[in-house]
């Protein structure tokens, strides 16, 4: 990985692990933050599965919270969604833990399924006084070839799907704000 891309992760903790030569992909994504940082913060560590749709919660290791969601890939422009793709995927959060500008997950995802198949993702859940953001590196699957899909077309996938992450947690804190 080269220099410029280990800028451009700004969390330390991510930006340290992102020296694994060509293994790892980085990912970061930000998204707009509509409700309460603090109320966000407390609806993710509270442990329920409420907060996105279709989600169930299961136990996992290491002080992490797993949960069973399909993950939803957009296609299209804007809102007009000519198809959505869904993956079952397990998500992991940790403990929420305040910082001097917000609240900080652990965050990572992996497929249920078919697991060589997809990427693996794991970084840092970001909730600033307006804003979300994930940030994070994955391993594309297929090694080489996987990484050279991952240039031509699977980077837009994975940014979509870390959108859509976002929007659903705006969207849950929003619904409990209310």
């Amino acid at each position: 990985m080269n220099a410029q891309t280990t800028e451009a992760l700004a969390h330390p903790r991510v930006a340290d692990l992102a020296d694994d030569g060509e293994a790892f992909v980085p990912l970061a994504v930000t998204g707009r933050l509509h409700g309460d940082p603090d109320r966000v913060a407390a609806m993710l560590d509270a442990g329920s599965a409420s907060w996105l749709r279709g989600m169930r919660a299961r136990p996992a290791a290491g002080g992490m919270r797993r949960y069973e969601v399909d993950l939803r890939l957009r296609v299209g422009v804007g809102q007009a969604a000519v198809s959505t793709f869904r993956k079952a995927a397990y998500l992991d959060l940790g403990p929420a833990v305040e910082t001097p500008d917000g609240w900080e997950l652990d965050i990572s995802w992996r497929a249920a399924s078919a697991a060589p198949l997809f990427p693996v993702f794991a970084g840092c859940l970001v909730i600033g006084p307006r804003d979300l953001r994930i940030e994070g590196l994955y391993a594309p699957p297929g090694g080489p070839v996987g990484r050279a899909a991952d240039r031509l077309l699977l980077h837009i996938a994975a940014n979509a799907t870390a959108r859509w992450l976002l929007a659903e947690i705006d969207r849950a804190a929003l619904g409990a704000a209310g």
